[in-house]
Protein backbone atom coordinates (compact mmCIF):
# COMPACT_ATOMS: atom_id res chain seq x y z
CA UNK A 1 0.00 0.00 0.00
CA UNK A 2 1.31 3.39 -0.86
CA UNK A 3 2.41 5.98 1.58
CA UNK A 4 1.53 9.65 1.50
CA UNK A 5 2.87 13.10 0.86
CA UNK A 6 1.04 16.22 1.81
CA UNK A 7 0.26 19.94 1.78
CA UNK A 8 -3.03 21.92 2.09
CA UNK A 9 -4.99 23.17 -0.92
CA UNK A 10 -3.02 25.72 -2.92
CA UNK A 11 -0.05 25.74 -0.53
CA UNK A 12 -1.36 23.31 2.06
CA UNK A 13 -0.23 19.76 2.87
CA UNK A 14 -1.16 16.81 0.61
CA UNK A 15 0.44 13.41 0.09
CA UNK A 16 1.91 10.95 -2.55
CA UNK A 17 3.21 7.44 -2.04
CA UNK A 18 6.73 6.69 -0.89
CA UNK A 19 8.98 5.16 -3.51
CA UNK A 20 11.67 4.17 -1.01
CA UNK A 21 11.16 0.45 -1.50
CA UNK A 22 12.60 -2.15 -3.85
CA UNK A 23 9.02 -3.18 -4.58
CA UNK A 24 7.82 0.31 -5.53
CA UNK A 25 5.71 2.62 -3.37
CA UNK A 26 6.29 1.98 0.28
CA UNK A 27 3.69 -0.02 2.16
CA UNK A 28 1.75 1.44 5.04
CA UNK A 29 2.65 -1.63 7.14
CA UNK A 30 4.43 -0.64 10.36
CA UNK A 31 8.21 -0.31 10.08
CA UNK A 32 10.17 -2.50 12.49
CA UNK A 33 12.25 0.55 13.42
CA UNK A 34 10.20 3.56 12.27
CA UNK A 35 11.97 6.91 12.20
CA UNK A 36 10.83 9.68 14.56
CA UNK A 37 7.70 11.57 13.51
CA UNK A 38 8.56 14.44 11.21
CA UNK A 39 11.80 12.90 9.92
CA UNK A 40 12.52 14.28 6.45
CA UNK A 41 14.13 12.48 3.51
CA UNK A 42 14.49 13.10 -0.19
CA UNK A 43 12.88 10.09 -1.89
CA UNK A 44 12.87 9.84 -5.69
CA UNK A 45 13.73 13.52 -5.92
CA UNK A 46 10.89 14.66 -3.60
CA UNK A 47 11.20 15.89 -0.05
CA UNK A 48 9.01 13.80 2.22
CA UNK A 49 8.41 13.61 5.96
CA UNK A 50 7.42 10.61 8.06
CA UNK A 51 4.05 10.86 9.80
CA UNK A 52 1.81 8.10 11.10
CA UNK A 53 3.56 5.32 9.18
CA UNK A 54 3.67 7.17 5.84
CA UNK A 55 6.30 9.17 4.01
CA UNK A 56 4.36 12.32 3.17
CA UNK A 57 5.29 14.76 0.47
CA UNK A 58 6.02 18.13 2.06
CA UNK A 59 5.97 21.64 0.66
CA UNK A 60 7.81 24.87 1.52
CA UNK A 61 6.23 26.67 4.47
CA UNK A 62 5.40 30.33 3.74
CA UNK A 63 6.47 33.11 6.08
CA UNK A 64 4.33 33.41 9.19
CA UNK A 65 2.83 36.78 8.25
CA UNK A 66 -0.67 38.18 8.33
CA UNK A 67 -0.89 38.25 4.53
CA UNK A 68 0.09 34.56 4.31
CA UNK A 69 -2.44 33.66 7.00
CA UNK A 70 -5.09 35.53 5.03
CA UNK A 71 -4.28 33.58 1.85
CA UNK A 72 -4.27 30.29 3.74
CA UNK A 73 -7.60 30.96 5.48
CA UNK A 74 -9.22 32.00 2.19
CA UNK A 75 -8.07 28.76 0.55
CA UNK A 76 -9.20 26.62 3.48
CA UNK A 77 -12.61 28.30 3.66
CA UNK A 78 -13.16 27.87 -0.08
CA UNK A 79 -12.18 24.20 0.18
CA UNK A 80 -14.50 23.71 3.15
CA UNK A 81 -17.59 24.92 1.30
CA UNK A 82 -16.78 22.64 -1.64
CA UNK A 83 -17.42 19.65 0.62
CA UNK A 84 -20.40 20.56 2.81
CA UNK A 85 -24.14 20.76 2.24
CA UNK A 86 -25.36 23.07 -0.50
CA UNK A 87 -26.84 26.49 0.22
CA UNK A 88 -24.94 27.35 3.40
CA UNK A 89 -22.72 30.11 2.00
CA UNK A 90 -23.61 33.53 3.44
CA UNK A 91 -21.46 36.69 3.00
CA UNK A 92 -20.02 38.31 6.10
CA UNK A 93 -22.07 41.47 5.60
CA UNK A 94 -25.18 39.44 6.53
CA UNK A 95 -23.78 38.14 9.81
CA UNK A 96 -26.36 39.91 12.00
CA UNK A 97 -29.23 38.58 9.86
CA UNK A 98 -27.82 35.05 10.00
CA UNK A 99 -27.46 35.23 13.78
CA UNK A 100 -31.04 36.42 14.29
CA UNK A 101 -32.37 33.69 12.00
CA UNK A 102 -30.44 31.05 13.95
CA UNK A 103 -31.34 32.31 17.42
CA UNK A 104 -35.06 32.72 16.66
CA UNK A 105 -35.47 29.29 15.02
CA UNK A 106 -37.29 26.72 17.16
CA UNK A 107 -37.45 23.79 14.72
CA UNK A 108 -34.36 21.60 15.46
CA UNK A 109 -33.87 20.53 11.84
CA UNK A 110 -34.08 24.07 10.48
CA UNK A 111 -31.91 25.35 13.34
CA UNK A 112 -29.16 22.91 12.30
CA UNK A 113 -29.18 24.31 8.75
CA UNK A 114 -29.30 27.90 9.96
CA UNK A 115 -26.39 27.15 12.28
CA UNK A 116 -24.35 26.18 9.22
CA UNK A 117 -25.37 29.42 7.49
CA UNK A 118 -24.32 31.40 10.56
CA UNK A 119 -20.97 29.59 10.55
CA UNK A 120 -20.46 30.62 6.92
CA UNK A 121 -21.25 34.25 7.72
CA UNK A 122 -18.78 34.15 10.63
CA UNK A 123 -16.04 32.72 8.38
CA UNK A 124 -16.65 35.42 5.80
CA UNK A 125 -16.77 38.26 8.34
CA UNK A 126 -13.43 37.05 9.71
CA UNK A 127 -12.05 37.00 6.15
CA UNK A 128 -13.32 40.56 5.61
CA UNK A 129 -11.51 41.68 8.76
CA UNK A 130 -8.28 39.99 7.71
CA UNK A 131 -8.45 41.71 4.34
CA UNK A 132 -8.68 45.13 5.99
CA UNK A 133 -5.96 44.29 8.51
CA UNK A 134 -3.62 43.29 5.68
CA UNK A 135 -4.39 46.57 3.92
CA UNK A 136 -3.56 48.53 7.08
CA UNK A 137 -0.37 46.56 7.55
CA UNK A 138 0.68 47.33 3.97
CA UNK A 139 0.42 51.04 4.87
CA UNK A 140 2.94 50.56 7.67
CA UNK A 141 0.43 50.32 10.51
CA UNK A 142 1.55 47.80 13.10
CA UNK A 143 -1.01 45.03 13.69
CA UNK A 144 -0.23 42.94 16.75
CA UNK A 145 -1.94 39.79 18.05
CA UNK A 146 -3.65 41.88 20.73
CA UNK A 147 -5.30 44.18 18.22
CA UNK A 148 -9.09 44.32 18.87
CA UNK A 149 -9.89 43.35 15.28
CA UNK A 150 -7.49 40.41 15.47
CA UNK A 151 -9.21 39.23 18.65
CA UNK A 152 -12.64 39.65 17.08
CA UNK A 153 -11.48 37.72 14.00
CA UNK A 154 -10.32 34.84 16.20
CA UNK A 155 -13.63 34.85 18.09
CA UNK A 156 -15.58 34.62 14.83
CA UNK A 157 -13.48 31.70 13.61
CA UNK A 158 -13.81 29.90 16.94
CA UNK A 159 -17.60 30.33 16.98
CA UNK A 160 -17.79 29.09 13.39
CA UNK A 161 -15.82 26.01 14.45
CA UNK A 162 -18.34 25.21 17.21
CA UNK A 163 -21.26 25.60 14.77
CA UNK A 164 -19.55 23.51 12.12
CA UNK A 165 -20.35 20.36 14.07
CA UNK A 166 -23.96 20.82 12.96
CA UNK A 167 -23.07 20.56 9.27
CA UNK A 168 -22.89 17.37 7.23
CA UNK A 169 -20.69 16.36 4.35
CA UNK A 170 -22.20 17.03 0.93
CA UNK A 171 -23.03 13.32 0.73
CA UNK A 172 -25.46 13.78 3.61
CA UNK A 173 -23.39 11.53 5.84
CA UNK A 174 -21.11 12.43 8.74
CA UNK A 175 -19.78 15.91 9.27
CA UNK A 176 -16.13 16.62 8.62
CA UNK A 177 -15.10 18.54 11.72
CA UNK A 178 -11.45 18.59 10.64
CA UNK A 179 -12.24 20.94 7.75
CA UNK A 180 -14.21 23.30 9.99
CA UNK A 181 -11.30 23.54 12.40
CA UNK A 182 -8.64 24.32 9.83
CA UNK A 183 -9.30 28.07 9.28
CA UNK A 184 -9.19 28.66 13.05
CA UNK A 185 -5.99 26.62 13.42
CA UNK A 186 -4.40 28.55 10.56
CA UNK A 187 -5.29 31.80 12.36
CA UNK A 188 -4.38 30.78 15.90
CA UNK A 189 -1.14 28.86 15.37
CA UNK A 190 2.11 29.51 13.50
CA UNK A 191 1.82 28.37 9.87
CA UNK A 192 4.56 25.77 10.37
CA UNK A 193 2.54 24.18 13.18
CA UNK A 194 -0.57 24.22 11.02
CA UNK A 195 1.26 22.39 8.22
CA UNK A 196 2.49 19.82 10.73
CA UNK A 197 -1.09 19.18 11.89
CA UNK A 198 -2.22 18.75 8.27
CA UNK A 199 0.47 16.15 7.60
CA UNK A 200 -0.74 14.19 10.62
CA UNK A 201 -4.36 14.46 9.45
CA UNK A 202 -3.39 13.30 5.97
CA UNK A 203 -1.63 10.24 7.38
CA UNK A 204 -4.83 9.45 9.31
CA UNK A 205 -6.82 9.72 6.09
CA UNK A 206 -4.40 7.36 4.34
CA UNK A 207 -4.78 4.88 7.19
CA UNK A 208 -8.58 5.13 6.95
CA UNK A 209 -8.40 4.37 3.21
CA UNK A 210 -6.07 1.42 3.74
CA UNK A 211 -8.30 0.02 6.47
CA UNK A 212 -11.40 0.36 4.31
CA UNK A 213 -9.77 -1.54 1.45
CA UNK A 214 -8.32 -4.21 3.74
CA UNK A 215 -11.63 -4.90 5.48
CA UNK A 216 -13.88 -5.02 2.41
CA UNK A 217 -11.86 -6.66 -0.37
CA UNK A 218 -11.70 -10.22 1.09
CA UNK A 219 -15.47 -10.27 1.65
CA UNK A 220 -16.57 -8.69 -1.62
CA UNK A 221 -14.24 -10.93 -3.65
CA UNK A 222 -16.14 -13.95 -2.28
CA UNK A 223 -19.62 -12.60 -2.95
CA UNK A 224 -21.56 -14.20 -5.83
CA UNK A 225 -20.78 -12.59 -9.15
CA UNK A 226 -18.05 -10.26 -7.91
CA UNK A 227 -14.86 -12.23 -8.51
CA UNK A 228 -12.18 -9.75 -9.60
CA UNK A 229 -13.67 -6.71 -7.87
CA UNK A 230 -10.90 -6.72 -5.24
CA UNK A 231 -8.15 -5.35 -7.53
CA UNK A 232 -10.59 -2.66 -8.71
CA UNK A 233 -11.23 -1.50 -5.13
CA UNK A 234 -7.51 -1.61 -4.36
CA UNK A 235 -6.78 0.43 -7.48
CA UNK A 236 -9.27 3.09 -6.41
CA UNK A 237 -7.76 3.15 -2.92
CA UNK A 238 -4.27 3.75 -4.34
CA UNK A 239 -5.56 6.41 -6.74
CA UNK A 240 -7.42 8.07 -3.87
CA UNK A 241 -4.28 8.26 -1.75
CA UNK A 242 -2.23 9.52 -4.68
CA UNK A 243 -4.71 12.27 -5.53
CA UNK A 244 -5.08 13.32 -1.90
CA UNK A 245 -1.32 13.81 -1.84
CA UNK A 246 -1.29 16.10 -4.87
CA UNK A 247 -1.87 19.82 -5.24
CA UNK A 248 -3.94 21.13 -8.12
CA UNK A 249 -0.86 23.14 -9.11
CA UNK A 250 1.36 20.03 -9.37
CA UNK A 251 2.54 19.11 -12.85
CA UNK A 252 1.21 15.57 -12.48
CA UNK A 253 -2.33 16.60 -11.46
CA UNK A 254 -3.59 15.58 -14.91
CA UNK A 255 -2.44 12.03 -14.21
CA UNK A 256 -3.52 11.84 -10.58
CA UNK A 257 -7.04 13.17 -11.19
CA UNK A 258 -7.68 11.09 -14.32
CA UNK A 259 -6.46 7.95 -12.52
CA UNK A 260 -8.86 8.61 -9.65
CA UNK A 261 -11.79 9.41 -11.95
CA UNK A 262 -11.25 6.34 -14.13
CA UNK A 263 -10.86 3.98 -11.15
CA UNK A 264 -14.11 5.35 -9.72
CA UNK A 265 -15.89 4.95 -13.10
CA UNK A 266 -14.78 1.32 -13.31
CA UNK A 267 -16.36 0.51 -9.95
CA UNK A 268 -19.49 2.52 -10.74
CA UNK A 269 -19.92 0.45 -13.90
CA UNK A 270 -19.27 -2.87 -12.14
CA UNK A 271 -22.21 -5.29 -12.05
CA UNK A 272 -22.48 -8.79 -10.62
CA UNK A 273 -21.96 -11.53 -13.19
CA UNK A 274 -24.35 -14.40 -12.37
CA UNK A 275 -25.68 -17.37 -14.31
CA UNK A 276 -29.11 -16.75 -15.81
CA UNK A 277 -30.73 -19.26 -13.49
CA UNK A 278 -28.92 -18.32 -10.30
CA UNK A 279 -30.98 -18.99 -7.14
CA UNK A 280 -32.91 -16.07 -5.71
CA UNK A 281 -30.87 -16.08 -2.49
CA UNK A 282 -27.67 -15.81 -4.53
CA UNK A 283 -29.09 -12.95 -6.60
CA UNK A 284 -30.13 -11.08 -3.46
CA UNK A 285 -26.67 -11.52 -1.98
CA UNK A 286 -25.06 -10.31 -5.21
CA UNK A 287 -27.28 -7.22 -5.24
CA UNK A 288 -26.56 -6.42 -1.60
CA UNK A 289 -22.82 -6.69 -2.15
CA UNK A 290 -23.13 -4.56 -5.29
CA UNK A 291 -24.62 -1.76 -3.20
CA UNK A 292 -21.77 -2.11 -0.71
CA UNK A 293 -19.18 -1.90 -3.52
CA UNK A 294 -20.74 1.36 -4.75
CA UNK A 295 -20.71 2.82 -1.22
CA UNK A 296 -17.08 1.83 -0.67
CA UNK A 297 -16.14 3.49 -3.96
CA UNK A 298 -18.03 6.65 -3.06
CA UNK A 299 -16.44 6.92 0.37
CA UNK A 300 -12.93 6.45 -1.04
CA UNK A 301 -13.68 9.21 -3.54
CA UNK A 302 -15.04 11.54 -0.85
CA UNK A 303 -11.99 11.10 1.37
CA UNK A 304 -9.61 11.69 -1.53
CA UNK A 305 -11.26 15.00 -2.37
CA UNK A 306 -11.78 16.22 1.21
CA UNK A 307 -8.30 15.05 2.29
CA UNK A 308 -9.56 14.06 5.73
CA UNK A 309 -10.56 10.71 7.25
CA UNK A 310 -14.25 9.88 7.49
CA UNK A 311 -14.07 7.25 10.25
CA UNK A 312 -17.77 7.11 11.16
CA UNK A 313 -18.78 6.36 7.58
CA UNK A 314 -15.94 3.84 7.32
CA UNK A 315 -17.11 2.15 10.54
CA UNK A 316 -20.66 1.89 9.19
CA UNK A 317 -19.36 0.21 6.04
CA UNK A 318 -17.26 -2.05 8.25
CA UNK A 319 -20.40 -3.17 10.11
CA UNK A 320 -22.20 -3.92 6.83
CA UNK A 321 -19.16 -5.78 5.56
CA UNK A 322 -19.00 -7.84 8.75
CA UNK A 323 -22.66 -8.82 8.48
CA UNK A 324 -22.16 -9.76 4.83
CA UNK A 325 -19.06 -11.76 5.66
CA UNK A 326 -20.92 -13.76 8.30
CA UNK A 327 -23.52 -14.71 5.73
CA UNK A 328 -21.00 -15.97 3.19
CA UNK A 329 -18.54 -17.42 5.72
CA UNK A 330 -15.40 -15.35 5.08
CA UNK A 331 -13.05 -13.97 7.75
CA UNK A 332 -13.17 -10.24 8.52
CA UNK A 333 -10.33 -7.88 9.31
CA UNK A 334 -10.92 -5.28 12.03
CA UNK A 335 -10.03 -1.64 11.60
CA UNK A 336 -6.64 -0.55 12.89
CA UNK A 337 -6.52 0.85 16.40
CA UNK A 338 -6.12 4.37 15.05
CA UNK A 339 -9.18 4.12 12.83
CA UNK A 340 -11.24 2.57 15.62
CA UNK A 341 -10.36 5.42 18.00
CA UNK A 342 -11.28 7.96 15.32
CA UNK A 343 -14.64 6.31 14.73
CA UNK A 344 -15.53 6.60 18.43
CA UNK A 345 -15.08 10.39 18.45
Amino acid sequence: MQSPSSSPEGSHPDLPPNQDSPEGPAASAPDIHPPPEGTERVIDGRLRAYFGGYWIKVYPVPDDTLVEKQRLIFALTRRLFNHVEHGLYVPGVRLDEARRAYEHESDPEKKRIKGGMLAAALFNRAADMLTKLVELQSLGIEIGPGDPLMRRCGQHLQEALSLGRLVKHRSGEEGIDELWGEPFKAFAFPIREFYHSRYIKLSMMMRCIDDLVLTTVPTLEQCPGHLGVGPMISALGEAAKEYAQSLRSDTDVFDTWSALAVAKEHLDAHRAQLPKRAPTAERNLALESEHLIKDVAQLLFYMARARVPMPKSAAEIGDRNRALSERIGTPTYPMSTGAAVLAQR
